[in-house]
């Protein structure tokens, strides 16, 4: 593998530390990744912060992101259950714990149940109508890993896997009712669409030789496009619902920054290289600082 190539389980950071059984839970979690539970907990801030809970409700803020990082390594162990006859034959995946025989199945469902169990108790912190969208999440968790065997657009059921702490968090604060929710989630829902389509550009050659689909290869040459599609969409969503909690003019310009970040990803894409497309994909983390910004700026607002 090359440096423009790297595995996708690694001792990196603080898992060097860790005493050497441990290591390969952790990395099958994905510990080693906090991008992926950033991506996660992004969504749920913006509900929390455009819903208008940010004062009010402010201790939901760690309860949700330790839910992000909790369910995010339950989803990733489950994942990799299931695609272990996948993540063999892709250089990027076959490293993986299970794949490479590191941690048992049962002992990965094991880990499962508890980190599950962390995600049980950030539930009961919720009111219940919460614990009740939260719960209903669960068909979407249980059904995406086998979604890039049987749709083009597996990275459309992820963006609504992902989204949902939107709905959660919007709930929990009792958010206003009609069309902002609505938009909210589906300008999050466009927004991982464009991102993971930007992380499935590092398998494309390998994913073609498994059968493997994603929405890079659906795209194919007009990946920037599809992905810069993508994020107008996302933006338009989100100006639309910051709109529908405040309508003034400014709110479009609490948008801006993060407009500007997005078509930056999308300009400078190398789709060739995958260095660059993971890159692109990490960025993203910054870009959900931006726009959990204007969310706040707007949900705050007197």
């Amino acid at each position: 593998m090359t440096a423009t190539h790297p595995p996708d389980s690694q001792l990196q950071g603080f898992l060097a530390f860790l005493p050497a059984g441990a290591r390969p839970y952790a990395l099958l979690a994905r510990f080693d990744r906090p991008i992926g539970w950033w991506l996660l907990y992004w969504p749920c801030a913006f509900g929390l912060a455009l819903g208008g809970g940010a004062a009010s409700h402010w201790p939901l803020f760690l309860w949700l992101l330790v839910g992000a990082i909790a369910m995010r390594g339950a989803g990733c162990v489950y994942n990799d259950i299931v695609d272990r006859d996948l993540d063999v034959q892709v250089a990027r995946t076959a490293s993986r714990p299970v794949a490479s025989g590191a941690v048992s199945v049962r002992n990965a469902l094991l880990w499962t149940v508890l980190l599950s169990l962390i995600g049980l108790l950030v539930l009961i912190q919720l009111p219940w109508r919460a614990q009740i969208v939260a719960l209903a999440s669960l068909f979407l968790v249980a059904a995406y890993p086998f979604m890039k065997r049987i749709t083009w657009w597996p990275q459309a059921w992820l963006g609504l896997v992902f989204s949902w702490g939107a709905l959660v968090a919007w709930v929990a604060v009792g958010g206003i009712d009609g069309w902002a929710l609505p938009l909210l989630y589906a300008g999050c829902i466009a927004w991982v669409i464009g991102y993971d389509t930007i992380y499935a550009l590092q398998d494309i050659e390998d994913d073609a030789l498994v059968g493997v689909k994603s929405s890079a290869r659906a795209m194919g040459a007009h990946v920037k496009s599809g992905v810069g599609f993508c994020y107008a969409t996302a933006l338009g969503c989100w100006g639309g619902a910051l709109w529908l909690v405040r309508p003034d003019p400014l709110v479009f310009v609490a948008l801006l920054p993060a407009l500007l970040h997005l078509t930056g990803q999308v300009v400078t894409l190398d789709p060739a290289n995958g260095a660059d497309a993971l890159a692109k994909f990490r960025s993203n983390r910054f870009a959900g600082l931006l726009i959990f910004a204007a969310m706040l700026v707007v949900g705050s607002a007197p």
